[in-house]
């Protein structure tokens, strides 16, 4: 008999049940909502409905918790999980999703590495109808910047939804991912509190000096009565691991935390957790990272007049070299140079590819075959697109894509997917965010304390100590341990050796990459050895040929 109902694959979203009622949900909220289904579903989902006539409707999440991959081939609309399951042999890689990789360190959304595969972005639905394919937002937040309520009312509702989006989200033998963060220790305190039970807590460590941060995360453990369990990752085990991860997915993906999370993850596996929970989330909805305060600091300087600010401070100051050279005036002249750029633009002066020369590392081969300038357009079109007023909430809104659902998740999700964990986000429970969304700018970031709001809310529960932590970001401490240890710089030698025959990377850069600039500043070369290190070890566990 032909089928002549749509089949549903859905993951997630809907409350438990056999697949056949989630398939009858799915197609009750689309014969109701049309492309906006999606609006009924709460939670970390992806669907897709196909008809038999080829039709296809498929959505995910906020933030791109679920992944959806999708090609249009022979007329037809093909869904994954992930963009290689859509490659075919002869699938041609996409330069300028290099390119954006090698900018970003990972590749937004919608590209793929893949030519002519896309990822679906966070919040968005696909519908392709009678050969036609249409891709749009079914989520566009709205800030309410106006609203004004009593930080003590605010405060119970806020600790009642941490509570519930621990509850929600536990299933089998849960623990937690242990930093020693803000976020992560209040999702162990409250794991505490929803199972009556001390949290089983992982975190990891390196034995290296200025990176290692396990003192906050034993001090969150003994405060919280935690089962505290503590790994150090060593080069030995990058050396061992990275070749793994790497392949693991579906695409190049440069966030060097990926390891450690990993092996973190694993720790928690082999003790028998089937679920972990991690604590991402809380600085991009309420204001935690130190760029907020930073670009608020450069917001200032739109207050002054713009006659004199053009008139007069510019010209003076950036109009020639002279004043850069004065040490009383160095920073002024740095802080004009960039409080002149507008947003988001003047979030990327510092961009490693771009400070260093793109025609000093880039092929001209490579370069002929991109459009550099499109990685600007994809962020300006992110900020604009959002639904608010305040500086804070537009770079939190741009963080929800590019630090959340293109990189930060897709890290976690993908370490302990590889060591075999399912993995919750309390702190992106749909009910959080739409607290987050009408809460007052102001609240985020008051003055230039970030997360005032968070930590105020969480003063009687959290360690003073943590509370009072300055945002570190000093990760993974590789370009050091790459100068130091043998294996682990014989392999990044050998992965950057396999790129020079692929024609993207000059081979003259790669020499001075390696003899001169890793050996003298290997905390801030260490960084682009290694996004080459893995684009190389993803490129060799790929059969494909590539060269330009």
């Amino acid at each position: 008999m032909m089928m002549t109902e749509p089949s549903v694959t859905a993951i997630g979203g809907i409350p438990d049940g056999s697949p056949g009622e989630a398939a009858a949900r799915w197609l009750a909220a689309y014969a109701g909502e049309g492309v906006g289904a999606a609006r009924r579903v709460k939670g970390d989902f992806s669907v897709v409905i196909a008809w038999p006539n080829g039709d296809v409707y498929c959505a995910i999440d906020r933030f791109a918790i679920r992944s959806l991959c999708y090609r249009v081939q022979d007329g037809r609309l093909r869904v994954a999980e992930r963009a290689d399951e859509l490659a075919d042999a002869d699938t041609p890689l996409d330069p300028q999703a290099l390119y954006d990789y090698l900018y970003f360190h990972m590749i937004p959304a919608p590209r793929t590495v893949f030519r002519d595969i896309f990822r679906l972005p966070a919040g968005h639905y696909a519908r392709f109808e009678n050969g036609r394919l249409t891709v749009a937002p079914w989520w566009q937040p709205q800030f309410d910047e106006q609203r004004r309520a009593p930080v003590a009312e605010l405060k119970a509702e806020f600790r009642q939804i941490l509570l519930d989006g621990v509850r929600d989200r536990l299933a089998g033998n849960t623990g937690c991912f242990l930093s020693g963060g803000t976020d992560s220790s209040t999702v162990a305190g409250l794991l505490r509190e929803v199972t009556g039970q001390p949290a089983r807590a992982f975190s990891i460590g390196f034995a290296a000096a200025g990176y290692d941060e396990m003192e906050y995360a034993r001090l969150a453990a003994r405060h919280f009565g935690a089962e505290h369990h503590e790994y150090y990752v060593t080069p030995e085990d990058l050396v061992r691991s990275i070749p793994e991860v790497a392949a693991s997915y579906d695409q190049p993906f440069g966030n060097s935390s990926v390891v450690p999370a990993y092996h973190c993850a694993r720790v928690a596996r082999e003790a028998g957790l089937t679920r972990i929970l991690a604590g991402d989330g809380g600085d991009e909805l309420f204001g935690g990272n130190a760029r907020y305060a930073k670009q608020r600091v450069f917001g200032y300087y739109e207050r002054i007049p713009g006659f004199l600010r053009r008139g007069l401070l510019e010209p003076a100051l950036t109009g020639c070299a002279l004043p850069g050279k004065i040490p009383g005036l160095k920073k002024a002249v740095s802080y004009v140079e960039q409080a002149s750029v507008p947003m988001p633009d003047r979030m990327q002066m510092y961009n490693l590819l771009a400070r260093l020369g793109l025609d000093q590392v880039l092929t001209p081969e490579f370069l002929a075959l991109v459009a550099p300038p499109d990685t600007l357009r994809q962020q300006q079109e992110t900020y604009r697109a959002a639904n608010a007023r305040s500086l804070v909430n537009r770079m939190l809104w741009y963080d929800w894509k590019y630090t959340l659902a293109d990189n930060d998740l897709p890290k976690v999700l993908g370490a302990t997917r590889l060591a075999g964990l399912e993995t919750g986000f309390p702190l992106l429970d749909d009910q959080l965010v739409d607290f987050s969304l009408r809460l007052d700018p102001e609240l985020k970031l008051k003055g230039l304390t970030l997360r005032w709001f968070f930590k105020e809310a969480l003063r009687d529960f959290l360690p003073p100590e943590i509370i009072a932590k300055k945002k570190h970001g000093f990760g993974l401490p590789f370009g050091v341990w790459a100068v130091e240890h043998a294996a682990l710089r014989k392999l990044a030698v050998e992965s950057l050796d396999h790129l020079r025959g692929c024609r993207v990377i000059r081979a003259d850069f790669l020499d001075r990459l390696l003899k001169d600039y890793l050996p003298q500043h290997p905390g801030y070369y260490g960084e682009l050895v290694w996004i080459l290190m893995i684009l190389s070890q993803w490129l060799q566990a790929r059969p494909r040929p590539f060269a330009i």
